[in-house]
C-alpha cells in the first residue's frame, strides 16, 4: 500500500476475510488489533503474524452482539495506548431459512452484529480520524446488498444498510482525510456457509464463481488506495450488481425468490 495505516482494528478476525485482512495489513506494515469471540483462534493468528512480520498484534476477545461494543472496544484500545486509523468492520453472519422458521432471537443477533456493532464502532473510532485528518473505514457488505434476498431476507437487508451507510459517509467525509469503502463480494470460500446453515447452497455454487478471501482483500486494499466508494470483486458479481437497477422491484424480488428457493 502507498498509504500506510499505523494501527488497524479488524473485527471478525479469527478466520476468513478478517484473518486475511490481518495478514495482508501486517505484511504492509500495520500494527493490528484483532477482535472476535474465539480467543484461542485470535492468539494463534496473532503469534503467526508477530513472527512473520514483526508487528505489534493485540487480541481482544469480544462478542459484538452484546451491548455497547463500540464503547468497550474504544476503552480497551485506549488502555493499551493505541490509536486506530484503519477500522475494518468485517464481523457479520447470515442465515438461510424461511423467515417464519428462523427465530427472532437469531435475527436480532444478526442485526446487532451486522448493523448495530458496525455503526457503534464507526462512531467510536471516527472522531479521532477526523481530528487527525487521516484514517479509513472498510465495511464488509455483500452482493446481497443490491437486491431483496428471499430466504436470506434479514441478512440481505442488513447488508443493504451497510452499503447505503458507507456510501453516505464516503460523500460526507470526502476532503477531510478519512476514506470509506464498502466491499460487496459474491460467494467467498470461507466458513460463512457453515455459520449460515447453507452447506447445500455452498455445493450449488460453481467453483468458477467462488472467490478467494485473498483476492477479495487484496482488491479491497487497492480500491481503498484509489479512494473508491464501493468495491465489487469479480465480473459476474459486477454484472449482478448492475441488473437490479434495471428491473422493477416486484419482478426482482420474485426472480430472486425462485433463485433462492432451495426447499
Amino acid at each position: 500500500m502507498s498509504i500506510i495505516y499505523r494501527t488497524a482494528l479488524i473485527t471478525g478476525a479469527s478466520s476468513g476475510i478478517g484473518a486475511v485482512f490481518a495478514t495482508q495489513l501486517a505484511a504492509a506494515g500495520s500494527d493490528l488489533i484483532l477482535v472476535a469471540r474465539r480467543r484461542e483462534e485470535l492468539e494463534k493468528l496473532a503469534q503467526q503474524l508477530r513472527s512473520a512480520h514483526g508487528r505489534r498484534v493485540e487480541v481482544i476477545a469480544m462478542d459484538l452482539a452484546k451491548p455497547d461494543p463500540g464503547e468497550l472496544l474504544a476503552e480497551e484500545v485506549k488502555q493499551r495506548g493505541l490509536e486506530v486509523d484503519l477500522l475494518v468492520n468485517n464481523a457479520g453472519f447470515g442465515s438461510s431459512a424461511n423467515f417464519h422458521e428462523d427465530g427472532y432471537e437469531r435475527d436480532q443477533r444478526m442485526i446487532a452484529v451486522n448493523i448495530a456493532a458496525l455503526t457503534e464502532l464507526t462512531h467510536a473510532f471516527l472522531p479521532a480520524m477526523v481530528q487527525a485528518g487521516h484514517g479509513a473505514v472498510i465495511n464488509i457488505a455483500s452482493a446481497a446488498a443490491f437486491q431483496p434476498m428471499p430466504y436470506m431476507s434479514v441478512y440481505g437487508a442488513t447488508k443493504a444498510y451497510v452499503l447505503s451507510l458507507t456510501q453516505a459517509l464516503w460523500a460526507e467525509y470526502r476532503g477531510r482525510g478519512v476514506r470509506f469503502l464498502a466491499v460487496c463480494p459474491g460467494p467467498v470460500d470461507t466458513p460463512f456457509f457453515e455459520a449460515a446453515d447453507s452447506g447445500k447452497l455452498r455445493q450449488e455454487i460453481p467453483s468458477a464463481v467462488m472467490m478467494t478471501a485473498e483476492g477479495v482483500v487484496s482488491g479491497s486494499l487497492r480500491a481503498l488506495q484509489r479512494d473508491a466508494c464501493v468495491y465489487v470483486p469479480g465480473i459476474a458479481v459486477k454484472l449482478g450488481a448492475v441488473m437490479p437497477r434495471l428491473l422493477p422491484r416486484r419482478l426482482l424480488a420474485a426472480t430472486m425468490g425462485k433463485v433462492m428457493n432451495r426447499r
